[in-house]
This record gives C-alpha cells, sequence and structure tokens, in this order.
C-alpha cells in the first residue's frame, strides 16, 4: 500500500493547512493505489488566495521588465534541472507514458522561453509629432490578479506554461485553481518556484477545490482576468458568469477533431501518424485525433493496417520505459470511456478493437483501456460527434474530399484538423475550408509552438484572444495610449480646441 500524503495549499508562498474537513483522493493511475489527498479548499481559503496575489502585484508589476525575465531564466533552468523528477510525478498522478510527461514538461518550458522574450513582446508603438506639438505613445500595462482553472490532463503545460510564464512575465499574479485529480506535478513546481528559482512571495499562489468553492475567483472585482481549459458546459458557465463580471476570459474546452485521409496520402505514414495523434496520451488531450474521415477507396486498408499497428502498441504501466499506451486518469475515467465504447456498438458502428477487457500483468487494479477502433460510424452517431477523452477511434467512411469537409464541419466542435495528401491543390484548399482552428497538413498533432496562439474555435473556445502568442501578451495586458503636448510661448496663449490634437493642427 502506497503512503498516503496529505498536501497543503499555497498562499504568499507558504504552504498552509486547510481547514476543510473534506480531502480529495489522487490515484496512481497504473496501480489504482491513493498516493495523496488534498484539501477542498474552504470560500475563504480561495478568497485569502485572491488577497495574496492583490498583495503581491504592486511590487511585482512595478519591477523591471528586465528583473523579470531575470526570474524567468532562472526558472526555465530549474525546470529543465528537475524535468525527469516532473516527468515522472505527472506519469504517476496522470497515466501518461515517461516520454509523454517529457513531452508535458518540455511545453511547459517552452511557453517559459517565450515569456522571456516579453521585452520586445510587449513593446508599444510611438510616433512624434502626430499632429501639431502633440506626440502620441501606446503601452501594454499589466491588469492585475489572474485566475487559472486547471484541468486534470496536462498538469504542467497547461497551468505552467499557458497560464503562468506570459502572465507573470506581463507583471500580473496568479491564483492556480489546481485539478484535484492531478494536482501534484503543479504543486511540486510551485515548490520548485519559490525555493530554487527565488521568486517573491505571493506571485503565484495555489488552491485545490470544487467549482463550489472556485466560483469566487468568477466574481470577485480583484480577479481581472481568468483562464481556464476544461469542458464546454463549464466553459460556457465561466465565460458567462466571469465576463458578466467584466473579467477578461479565455475559455478552451472540448474537441472532436477530424483527420480527412485521401487516397493519394502514404498510408503507413499516415496510420502512424493517427496511431500517435489518437492513443497519444491515452487519446486524453483536447488535439487527439478520434475520427479519420477514411476516403472509401483506401478505407479497407487504413483500418486493416490501423488494427496492426494498434494492436502492436504495449499497454502498461505509466512509468515503464517501454510502455506506449498507459491508463486513464481514474477509473470513473475509465468507465466513461467503456460506455461510450457500447454507445458506439449500440448506434451501429462496427468494433474492430476493443480495448475495454485489458489487464495489464503486475498492474491489475490500473485504470487501463486498450487501443479501441469503431468502423462505419455514421453522421448522427454520439460517438462520432461527442468527446470521448480517451484511445478510441471512430472511422467514418467519406466518398471524396467534399463529403469529408462537409462532415468535419457539421461538428460543433473546431479546436484542431488535419488532412493526409500528396495533393498541393487539395491540402490548399482543406486549409481555407476547415473550421478547425489548428490545421495540419500531413501533420496529426497540429499543435503550433509557445510563438503562435492556441486558436481553437466554435465550441472548443469561448473569448476573443487565445493562450501563447501574441495574443496571450494581449490578454494579460491593458492598453494605455498617451497623448502628449508641452506648451510654448505661443501655444500657450491659444484656445483650446474641442478636439486637442485633431488633424486639423
Amino acid at each position: 500500500m502506497a503512503d498516503i500524503k496529505r498536501m497543503k495549499y499555497c498562499i504568499g508562498g507558504e504552504w498552509l493547512e486547510s481547514k476543510t474537513e473534506k480531502y480529495m483522493p489522487v490515484t496512481d493511475s497504473s496501480t489504482g493505489e491513493v498516493i495523496a489527498e488534498v484539501p477542498q479548499c474552504t470560500p475563504e481559503e480561495c478568497e485569502a488566495a485572491v488577497t495574496a496575489a492583490q498583495e503581491a502585484f504592486p511590487a511585482w508589476s512595478r519591477m523591471s521588465i528586465s528583473k523579470r525575465v531575470q526570474y524567468l531564466f532562472k526558472w526555465r533552468d530549474v525546470m529543465y534541472a528537475h524535468k525527469e523528477e516532473l516527468a515522472v510525478l505527472c506519469a504517476k498522478e496522470l497515466g501518461k507514458t515517461l516520454s509523454e510527461a517529457r513531452g508535458d514538461v518540455q511545453k511547459a518550458i517552452e511557453p517559459t522561453e517565450e515569456a522571456c522574450a516579453i521585452p520586445a513582446l510587449i513593446e508599444g508603438d510611438a510616433a512624434m509629432q502626430v499632429t501639431t506639438n502633440y506626440d502620441t505613445a501606446s503601452y501594454r500595462f499589466p491588469l492585475g490578479v489572474v485566475a487559472g482553472i486547471v484541468p486534470m490532463n496536462f498538469p504542467a503545460m497547461i497551468p505552467w506554461g499557458w497560464m503562468v510564464p506570459l502572465a507573470i512575465a506581463c507583471g500580473n499574479t496568479v491564483v492556480l485553481k489546481a485539478n484535484s485529480q492531478t494536482p501534484l506535478t503543479s504543486m511540486r513546481m510551485l515548490e520548485l518556484f519559490y525555493e530554487e528559482a527565488g521568486f517573491p512571495k505571493g506571485v503565484v499562489n495555489l488552491v485545490t477545490s470544487s467549482r463550489v468553492e472556485a466560483e469566487i475567483f468568477l466574481t470577485d472585482p480583484r480577479v481581472k482576468a481568468v483562464t481556464f481549459v476544461g469542458t464546454t458546459g463549464v466553459g460556457k458557465h465561466i465565460y458567462q458568469i466571469a465576463a458578466a463580471s467584466g473579467k477578461r476570459v479565455q475559455a478552451q474546452c472540448e474537441a472532436k477533431n477530424h483527420a480527412l485521409v485521401l487516397e493519394d496520402c502514404d498510408l503507413e505514414a499516415t496510420v502512424n501518424a493517427v496511431i500517435n495523434s489518437t492513443y497519444g496520451c491515452a487519446g486524453m488531450r483536447c488535439m487527439a485525433l478520434p475520427v479519420v474521415c477514411v476516403q472509401e477507396s483506401i478505407a479497407d486498408d487504413f483500418v486493416a493496417l490501423l488494427k496492426k499497428k494498434a494492436e502492436e502498441m504495449k499497454v502498461g504501466c505509466a512509468y515503464d520505459e517501454s510502455t506506449k499506451l498507459g491508463p486513464v486518469v481514474s477509473a470513473k475515467h475509465k468507465a466513461k470511456i467503456c460506455s461510450w465504447i457500447q454507445t458506439g456498438i449500440d448506434e451501429g458502428a462496427e468494433l474492430v478493437l476493443d480495448g475495454r477487457s485489458i489487464v495489464v500483468p503486475g498492474f491489475e487494479n490500473g485504470f487501463f483501456v486498450g487501443p479501441t477502433i469503431l468502423d462505419h460510424v455514421k453522421p448522427g452517431m454520439t460517438v462520432g460527434d461527442r468527446e470521448i477523452f480517451g484511445p478510441v477511434t471512430c472511422v467514418k467512411r467519406v466518398k471524396d474530399y467534399e463529403e469529408g469537409i462537409q462532415i468535419m464541419n457539421a461538428n460543433p466542435f473546431a479546436n484542431g484538423s488535419c488532412i493526409f495528401t500528396n495533393s498541393g491543390y487539395y491540402a490548399r484548399k482543406f486549409a481555407m475550408d476547415t473550421d478547425g482552428g489548428m490545421v495540419g497538413i500531413n501533420v496529426g498533432i497540429p499543435v503550433p509552438t509557445a510563438y503562435f496562439p492556441f486558436s481553437g474555435n466554435k465550441d472548443s473556445f469561448f473569448g476573443d484572444l487565445h493562450v501563447l502568442g501574441k495574443d496571450g501578451v494581449h490578454f494579460f495586458t491593458r492598453a494605455k495610449t498617451i497623448t502628449t503636448h508641452w506648451f510654448d510661448e505661443h501655444s500657450a496663449k491659444e484656445a483650446v480646441k474641442t478636439w486637442e490634437g485633431s488633424t486639423e493642427q
């Protein structure tokens, strides 16, 4: 039996015992054992986290950009030094393979490196003599306290890549609501943030709670922006409540990404890409590829090769280096995925490969779901339209490009989409036709580097400015445009016109 560690929450750089009577379990997904408990922080503790961030904001926001960048450079080095430790922790609590978990940490480092370029990214604009004797400059200023509400599936990348780096580089302070299923990686990173990177206390604060206690982040006037990743239903609620309270909102939500596979594709390379994008992270990522629209002329060959390669994947303990497909996050999530598979069968899809009954020797209590393939998924089947968030591939057979793009764009989600083809004509046409916000041309996971925004569309995103890239900088800052006029002996005696500095001058 694993030791069960009771975790604390962090405000003002101090780890504190919660006054709550409710603690939430964190499991080792490979064994099913509870390895830690985290507090369901009280409303007062969540409010105290906001207070700590608000108190840290004046000094942090007025610190020179150069000094903030020095902290970020140090933090980047700390993450690299602890990358393997963090990856193992991520693999344990979530179920990602070690390779995937290392990628999770790397995707926290990459946006931190972008944030180190904030002196150039945050530059304003200025012009002298915009009208006679008037000069104008535009600057970007920090917002204040930012709340980050974190999902379970990327415990390093999302809080420490999407949320923290640009927010603090721009001069804001942060309150993270870590996900209660996978909080340990994020908590360890916060320890390192203060202990080894040496950030001022209160720049980042962390609580774990239910949605009820976290509602304060949507309404507290001291919180100026909310950035969220999770389900569409919760994202819509956060967007509506927080925006109505005058806050900026980024709500990255669900996805049902589709690929269009045309008959002129490189079949084996395409199947390899689908295997990686569909079953990587056990399908628990919003950029997974759970639906493949395959041209009928090659559909039989595609499905046969996909099945062969999927059956060759080693399903096993997440922190075994040889594992290619790890467990899902919890018993509850496994049951949900298995229910979706049965729904697909009930709706008339053909079960080509069934991963529901897989057992890993020595890890019989782990939350494993093997690769699963459902063929002949028709429009209107919920299994092909709703997010499953597991290692399940739905194959929709299509006559041609036109039918494929029509089916893809009929989906309410538009996070990402991709096409596999050797035709430059169809590749270019697809990039223009697809509703997907992140588009892959022979790329199964078209996630951009941190220098570009993570740009989901339709019911995959609610807000105006996406995470990362220039969008991220603009989300975490507000503009001030300053017009200046210095009086000389002549102008001091002139009457002031209705529009000072108008183009008539």
